[in-house]
């Protein structure tokens, strides 16, 4: 039976060519574009390399003092807040302490080259997962020393190296010469944790060790033992915080400081004030958004619908007449607009992967690499589903009511 439902419905597609590209252009395009979407989303919330253990990390990007009258300033943690007091917790596994990543400039060949350059410590190199296509990372008696080495990605060993290899070469960045210690595949800049071209020791930013205020140009990336122990990390946290007012009563200052999930981190920086937790607000708009975006086209392709299986209203009564059922003309029909929804969703597919393969190859999205992945297929497929049957179930209930006498005389009502 679904064999023949699935021949009918070739048939149909091919009879009216209009109808068919109205109906697959909308949905190929629909989806084209939240595919891109969620792409994107995945590429910058997910599990990727080399932050690929998310259920783990937690990061420390932003520490908000408040005063009174209102006033209030937020921005990175410093060194000294970060070292005393978030390095020394006890329940996760590692904490690292690393700077925000800083734009400098270096010369190849008499030619400007900006580069991004992080300051990190050894536990960054063992928390995060990079893959090493040479050498590997410097270590910690390389951190105590202060030593100039420096882990590069493959871009900069490309510009300075060309195809051959970089360990024990010399690049100066800033007019400062390190050697080079190891080359990593690069990191997307939306990755801002993790992401650099050049990576050295956060030894040689020790000027800014002595600054004792609260507020800096540092980061922590912290890594529980196991995820269930993230919501204990974070009461560990609370109490810091709660202990660093405490501490400073003479400034009259509040202080916020959260140890986040990307996602979580995004949403109370961007939606909130920077203390409200807004990641369910940021997945209502995110679906609410996706619900308008497809109900437009969702309608027009149940008017199209209509009109298609209209012009069928005599079949419909000839099937009627020999005994067929409600339901087995809605399930015929759902069959039909199911397959029609899928090899549009197919199409769909088709232009996300050009269309980020566009992104990939425009530098847009510096060293991003998105594509279509098993979770990015398994959303595409779900959503061709939904259009389907949105779309399918209504127009084929109503024709299905029909009477077959009505109906044979080509009736709609």
């Amino acid at each position: 039976m679904l064999k023949n439902y699935l021949k009918i419905a070739w048939a149909v597609l091919l009879r009216r060519k209009f109808f068919t590209f109205i109906s697959l252009f909308g949905i190929s395009f629909t989806l084209m574009v939240l595919m891109v979407v969620t792409s994107l989303f995945d590429h910058v919330f997910g599990p990727q390399m080399p932050e690929r253990e998310t259920d783990r990390l937690l990061f420390v990007n932003n520490l908000r003092e408040e005063q009174g009258e209102g006033y209030s300033s937020s921005g990175p943690p410093s060194y000294y807040f970060l070292d005393r007091y978030v390095r020394r917790m006890q329940t996760p596994e590692k904490v690292s302490v690393h700077s925000v990543f800083n734009p400098v400039n270096s010369y190849i060949h008499n030619k400007k080259l900006a580069l991004d350059i992080k300051h990190t410590d050894q536990q960054f190199w063992e928390i995060l997962d990079f893959h090493f296509l040479e050498g590997n990372p410097f270590g910690a008696q390389e951190v105590k020393n202060a030593s100039r080495v420096a882990v590069i990605n493959q871009t900069t060993r490309k510009n300075y190296f060309g195809t051959g290899p970089a360990l024990g070469q010399t690049i100066e960045v800033d007019q400062v010469k390190y050697r080079v210690i190891g080359v990593v595949e690069d990191v997307p800049v939306l990755r801002i944790q993790s992401y650099a071209d050049v990576w050295v020791p956060i030894t040689l930013k020790s000027q800014e060790f002595k600054d004792t205020g609260l507020r800096g140009s540092f980061f922590a990336t912290i890594k529980a033992r196991q995820a269930a122990d993230i919501p204990k990390i974070k009461e560990e946290y609370a109490r810091i915080i709660q202990d660093v007012t405490r501490l400073n009563p003479k400034e009259k200052k509040q202080v916020h400081s959260y140890p986040d999930t990307i996602l979580e981190s995004f949403a109370r920086n961007f939606l909130g004030s920077g203390k409200e937790d807004k990641v369910g607000f940021l997945y209502t708009m995110l679906a609410l958004a996706a619900f308008l975006f497809m109900l437009l086209p969702t309608i027009n392709l149940v008017n199209i619908n209509i009109s298609r299986i209209m012009e069928r209203s005599s079949e419909i009564g000839v099937r009627k007449a020999f005994g067929a059922s409600s339901n087995t003309i809605i399930g015929q029909f759902v069959v039909e607009n199911v397959f029609l929804t899928l090899l549009g969703g197919l199409l769909g597919f088709l232009l996300s992967a050009g269309v980020l393969a566009l992104i990939n190859d425009s530098g847009i999205i510096i060293y991003a690499q998105l594509g279509l992945n098993l979770r990015v297929f398994a959303w595409g497929l779900l959503l061709c589903l939904v259009f389907g049957l949105i779309s399918g179930v209504y127009p084929a209930f109503k024709m299905s009511r029909l009477h077959a006498v009505e109906a044979l005389r080509g009736g709609s009502k």
